[in-house]
Order: structure tokens, then C-alpha cells, then sequence
């Protein structure tokens, strides 16, 4: 996985976490760039279950890597269906697929229109090109 690697079907947050509609739910995870910054990822907290209300712009939990301790932010408002549970027993995965196995939450939508109002994968883009100048 690239570090600039930046999905075009899937929506962004200046946080950079991802979110991707898959059927009903959004899938929420972080960005190649994230995993980038952090290094080798050692720990996956995730404080919600399902059944749980999570609010866009709250910390739902962390992630632990050989450099640094970093919130996770909810993209959007709803209730949380899944939690990847694989993480706790294989936090690497966000290093080796942040963008398919390493999916952290799947979140049922309060307000359908809130996935639109996040970064598109150019507005993303430049979002990136912007941090590093």
C-alpha cells in the first residue's frame, strides 16, 4: 500500500479517516496516509459496540504505533453495526490494507446526507498536497 494512495470511492475527513458506503452502513477506517505518519501500528482501541450512538467529529477510540498514540474520529453520525474485531488480534492489518481489512467500524447512518458533506478523493488530494507544503 502507497502512502499516497487515495481511493476515489470513498469519501475523506481532514482527520484522515475514510468512510465508504457498503449497502446500508458506511464502513470507517483510516487513510494510507495516516498509516503512513503513525508507522507500524501495534494496538487498536476502539471504545464503541455495536448498538452504540457515535457522533461525527467524536473520538471513538485509538490507534497505538511505534510513534505515536492518535484519536479516531467518527465521520459521520449514527449507530455502530460492526466493529472489525480482527484488530485486536492483528492491529497490522491497518499497515498491510487500511483500505479493506483494516476497516475499524461500520456505522448505520442517522442523516443520510452527512456522508456527502465529507472530503471527496480530489479535495482530499489536495487537502495532502497542502499539509506537506
Amino acid at each position: 500500500m502507497e502512502a499516497d494512495e487515495i481511493r476515489s470511492d470513498r469519501r475523506y475527513t481532514k482527520d484522515h479517516e475514510w468512510a465508504l458506503e457498503d449497502g446500508a452502513v458506511v464502513r470507517v477506517g483510516i487513510t494510507a496516509h495516516a498509516v503512513s505518519q503513525l508507522g507500524d501500528v501495534t494496538l487498536v482501541n476502539i471504545d464503541v459496540k455495536p448498538g452504540d450512538n457515535i457522533t461525527a467529529g467524536k473520538a471513538f477510540g485509538t490507534v497505538e504505533s511505534v510513534k505515536a498514540v492518535s484519536d479516531l474520529f467518527a465521520p459521520i453520525s449514527g449507530k455502530v453495526e460492526q466493529v472489525n474485531k480482527d484488530l485486536d488480534h492483528a492491529p497490522e492489518k491497518l499497515n498491510e490494507d487500511a483500505y479493506t481489512a483494516g476497516w475499524i467500524i461500520a456505522i448505520m447512518p442517522s442523516d443520510t446526507h452527512e456522508f456527502r458533506t465529507l472530503l471527496d478523493h480530489e479535495t482530499y488530494r489536495a487537502l495532502l498536497s497542502s499539509e506537506a507544503h
